[in-house]
């Protein structure tokens, strides 16, 4: 952490930021661009966790209206009773799933550019896969698609909370994990995109919170003007994003993330092999 500079933070921040909400993989673009800088060390993880919360804070302030709504709803109005529900089945597995990993040092093992690069190009095979799939299945006369996350039942919560625990496996990416689980279950592309949105903000502050407090011997207040540097670039890119994904979805499928991860993927295993880059 003390080769973090100004302009890595910020920089890492960005990162973050642009890739959290798409279907690439903001965890494997992070671990490959700190290993490309050089940055390693517990610290260095809990600050790539901590970032992840100016993301999230983009998608509250985005979704400001709805959230409140929700809240003030939340003891007279069924919509955002079952909202909140829903939210809650959807996150219960992952965040078992990733405190047993954590534990057992499952995720740990395969927090590394080479594995990443693997998550990636199957990732990215899987995501074509489902687009065939979702492309014949909204062409079926008798299909039925969920168009808003209001329509979703606790057990189309249930299958997208397990979707997403996929992402577990760094590089398999969080949003893709839910949103090409969301294709496979009968959500439409914008309703699987608003839900993995949503669906972020108790994971990754979970995660964030969670990382903060188990890493808070190795912390200090000397690490706030970096931290806060992180935080504010992925706050503000991640805004960007979400944005602009709602109205990307609405008229094109996620056929370009797949063709990205897969370069991606081969651009890092090829590097290592030819000795350009070691890949610790």
């Amino acid at each position: 952490m003390d080769t973090l500079s100004w302009l890595s933070a910020l920089l890492l921040g960005l990162v973050e930021g642009l890739t959290e909400f798409l279907p690439v993989s903001s965890t494997g673009h992070l671990i490959v661009a700190s290993e490309l800088m050089g940055l390693r060390g517990e610290k260095m993880e809990v600050f790539n966790i901590f970032i992840q919360a100016g993301a999230i804070l983009a998608v509250c302030w985005e979704y400001r209206a709805k959230l409140i709504a929700t809240f003030a709803g939340i003891l007279s109005d069924t919509v955002a009773q079952r909202f909140v529900i829903n939210i809650c089945v959807a996150f219960f597995p992952f965040a078992v799933l990733g405190l047993t990993f954590k534990k057992l040092g499952i995720t740990t093992l395969l927090f590394k550019p080479l594995p990443v690069a693997l998550a990636f190009i199957i990732g990215g095979i899987i995501i074509l896969f489902a687009e065939r799939w979702y492309t014949k299945r909204t062409t079926r006369a008798d299909a039925r698609m969920i168009d808003s996350v209001d329509d979703l039942t606790w057990k189309d919560a249930l299958k997208l909370g397990l979707a997403q625990c996929a992402a577990l496996i760094p590089g398999t990416s969080r949003s893709a994990a839910t949103i090409i689980g969301g294709l496979f279950f009968g959500l439409t592309r914008k309703c699987a995109t608003e839900f993995s949105f949503f669906l972020a903000i108790p994971t990754l502050m979970g995660a964030t919170v969670y990382a903060l407090w188990s890493s808070r011997h190795i912390l200090s207040t000397a690490d706030v003007p970096l931290f806060s540097v992180g935080f504010i670039a992925a706050f503000v890119s991640a805004f960007v994003v979400v944005r602009w994904l709602i109205r990307f979805v609405s008229t094109h499928d996620f056929s370009v993330f797949a063709w990205y991860r897969m370069v991606f993927g081969v651009v890092i295993i090829a590097t290592a092999q030819m000795g350009l880059v070691r890949w610790a």
